[in-house]
């Protein structure tokens, strides 16, 4: 399995270079060449694995420069009952009739980026003891991604975490899991701004391509392949929950703020999963929402990027949006050049809406789209623990309403969960008027000190912070 830029660089990478790397040489995102194909006898095989074996199973397809042995060592050690809480790992419960939600929120840090972030940290671990090399990650978060990627790499030979973070911009629970944790390979930066800047200071310091190479740059943002191949896996394991046959077709409802998610689902429908529909679901930060609905993708200024309550979606440019863009416009991978570092460059905007291949988003690929607001997010908190009394996080709340605007007789609709409620509990405490549930192990985290460096959204800033703490 060969590897290639979205941009069109002539190279053509293996699973563990672009494992290291992040982003291409060109700026672009790595795909695979072509998407592996899973037919029915292959669907039916993998019905009723455990979720390590499945794991196994589909990264095998992408993954053939690590010994077989190894990888199955690797996904049996990540995927847990002890690290996730259960033995299905993502188990899968019907809310309402047709309506499901699958519960990706029992990791470490209680948030979906636990799936993806808890194999990558293993995947670091031994790629680098094979190769005898240190990497440095360079990540932006908006409130999970932070987190779950310490989570996962303190402790680890051979890696240092350098995780920004807009300053003031997460909840205080978020912060609270980031900056109280004092391992010495773990460094926090919280920037003057709001998440996309974060996230073209990683992409800036990623394109820097000598500075990147002296110091080992790396990433553990889903632009990076490997976090976005493990989410893949949880869209097989909740279809053969919800199925008793491959016969039946699902949908999936994600709450999407920098595309990665739902991009997945992407993956996992192109390979062949049967999935009718992917509904993307926006809060007021809805770029997203709106491309889907006009075929418009504008990005947004840092002064018109609200501060919600469904702050990890306070993104106004998806960077893992360029993916699916190149399957839309038929992998040309100069078309797709033109837009992201050409149009949107420029003009920070492109414009579909009269180009044929836009209708194929819809009719094609799946998607449709959603937008929730904060009194919609209230709302469904309050119904959902009314008559379910199952308490659910914001984002969460944001794509039960998408789903329930988008439900097709007879066609189960899966609801990915993205956190536990006590990661918004200020939100919660207005819908409902109590604290969620708050695991043992975290009470009294808000009072922990605090190790963290306030830094300006100036991406020499964090290079020279990187260099003074790698020399």
């Amino acid at each position: 399995m060969r590897y290639l830029s979205t941009r069109g660089h002539p190279d053509r990478r293996r699973f563990c270079d672009i494992l290291l790397e992040g982003l291409a040489p060109d700026g672009g995102l790595y795909l695979p060449e072509q998407y592996p194909k899973v037919d029915a006898a292959t669907l039916a095989k993998w019905r009723g694995l455990p979720y390590a074996e499945l794991a196994f199973e589909i990264l095998s397809l992408y993954i053939d420069d690590i010994p077989s042995f190894d990888l199955k060592g690797i996904c049996a050690r990540t995927y847990t009952a002890e690290v996730f809480g259960s033995d299905e790992i993502v188990p899968l419960r019907e809310l309402e009739d047709g309506v499901y939600l699958e519960a990706l929120s029992n990791g470490p840090t209680l948030a979906f980026k636990d799936m993806a972030m808890q194999l990558l940290g293993n995947l670091f671990e031994y790629e680098l003891g094979r190769r005898g090399e240190q990497l440095n990650i360079l990540g932006a978060t908006s409130g999970d991604t932070g987190s779950a990627a310490e989570y996962a790499m303190r402790g680890k030979k051979g890696v240092r975490v350098f995780m920004t973070s807009p300053d003031g911009r997460m909840s205080p629970f978020q912060q609270a899991q980031m900056f109280s944790l004092q391992d010495a390979n773990i460094h926090n930066i919280a920037i003057s701004g709001v998440f996309d800047d974060c996230q073209d200071i990683v992409k800036a310091v990623s394109n820097d391509l000598a500075f990147k190479r002296k110091y080992k740059i790396g990433t553990v943002n889903s632009i990076n392949w490997a976090r976005l191949l493990a989410q893949v896996v949880y869209y097989f394991a909740g279809y053969f929950q919800a199925t008793s046959d491959n016969d039946k077709q699902v949908s999936f409802t994600v709450p999407s703020g920098n595309f990665g998610n739902v991009c997945a689902g992407h993956v996992a429908r192109m390979m062949g999963l049967p999935i009718r529909t992917l509904v993307v679901a926006t809060n007021e930060n809805d770029v997203l929402d709106e491309f889907f609905r006009t075929g418009v993708y504008r990005v947004r200024s840092a002064a018109d990027t609200h501060e919600t309550s469904s702050p990890s979606m306070d993104i106004s440019k998806a960077s893992n949006f360029e993916r699916f863009v190149f399957d839309l416009v038929g992998r040309d991978a100069a078309r797709t050049r033109a837009l992201f570092a050409g149009e949107l460059g420029s003009a920070g905007r492109f414009d579909l809406s009269a180009d044929p291949v836009f209708a194929g988003a819809a009719t094609r690929f799946g998607f449709v789209s959603s937008r929730s607001t904060h009194a919609d997010r209230l709302a469904t908190i309050r119904d959902t623990d009314k008559r379910f009394a199952t308490l659910i996080d914001t984002h969460t709340a944001d794509g039960l309403k998408a789903a329930r605007e988008h439900l097709v007789p007879g066609v189960p609709m899966i609801v990915l969960e993205t956190a536990l409620p006590i990661k918004f509990a200020e939100t919660i405490v207005e819908a409902l008027g109590h604290e969620p549930d708050r695991p043992a192990r975290f009470e009294g985290i808000e009072a922990l000190p605090k190790r963290v460096v306030k830094l300006p959204a100036d991406a020499e800033a964090v290079k020279a912070y990187i260099a003074q703490n790698c020399d």
